[in-house]
C-alpha cells in the first residue's frame, strides 16, 4: 500500500492560493491523466468497497462521480450519483446540511437506493465532512444501510473526520492519503 500512496501523491499537485490566497488547493487532474495512477485509485477504492461488503457506490458530484464510477465498474457494483439540488429529474430525496457560510442541499433519485442496499460513498477529498454527512444521512432515509466511506485524500486540519465518524454509526472511514 505504501508504493501505491507514493505514487497517488506524487501524481497530486499543489496549487497556492487557489481558489482564493492562503488556501493551497490540492489538485488531482494529473493523477487523473496517469492511466497507472488512475488505474491504482480506482483498484484501492474498488477493493475497499468489495471489502465492506457494498452492493452500490454513491460518488459525490462532481470529482466523486470521476472516482467512484471507475471503481463501481471495476467492482461489479451498481453506481448512484449524489447531486446538487435541482439537477436531477424527477423524483428524489433531498439533504439539506450547513456550510461554513450558509447551507447547501444534495439529492438522489427515490428509486436508486432501497433497503437491503448497502452503500459506500466515493469522493475525492475529505474536507470538513459536510457534505460526506449529508449523504449519509440520504442513504439511510432511503433506507439502505451505509457500508463505509472511502476518499482519496483527507485534509486532516479541517476536522472532518471528528465531524464525520458519529454519523458513520460504526461503518468505516477510509483515506488513502492524508495531508
Amino acid at each position: 500500500m505504501t508504493e501505491i500512496k507514493e505514487l497517488l501523491l506524487s501524481r497530486i499537485r499543489d496549487v497556492a492560493d487557489y481558489p482564493t490566497p492562503g488556501v493551497m488547493f490540492k489538485d488531482i487532474t494529473p493523477l487523473l491523466a496517469d492511466p497507472a495512477a488512475f488505474a491504482a485509485l480506482t483498484d484501492a477504492l474498488a477493493d475497499l468497497s468489495v471489502r465492506s461488503g457494498a452492493t452500490k457506490i454513491v460518488g459525490l458530484e462532481a470529482r466523486g462521480f470521476i472516482l467512484g464510477a471507475p471503481a463501481a465498474l471495476r467492482a461489479g457494483l451498481g453506481f448512484i450519483p449524489v447531486r446538487k439540488a435541482g439537477k436531477l429529474p424527477g423524483a428524489t430525496l433531498r439533504q439539506a446540511y450547513d456550510l461554513e457560510y450558509g447551507s447547501a442541499e444534495i439529492e438522489v433519485h427515490a428509486e436508486d437506493l432501497a433497503a437491503g442496499d448497502r452503500v459506500m460513498v466515493i469522493d475525492d477529498v475529505l474536507a470538513t465532512g459536510g457534505t460526506a454527512e449529508a449523504s449519509l444521512r440520504l442513504i439511510r432515509r432511503a433506507g439502505a444501510e451505509v457500508a463505509g466511506v472511502a476518499v482519496l485524500m483527507e485534509l486532516g486540519f479541517l476536522g472532518g473526520r471528528e465531524r464525520l465518524v458519529p454519523a458513520l454509526d460504526g461503518a468505516p472511514l477510509e483515506a488513502l492519503l492524508t495531508v
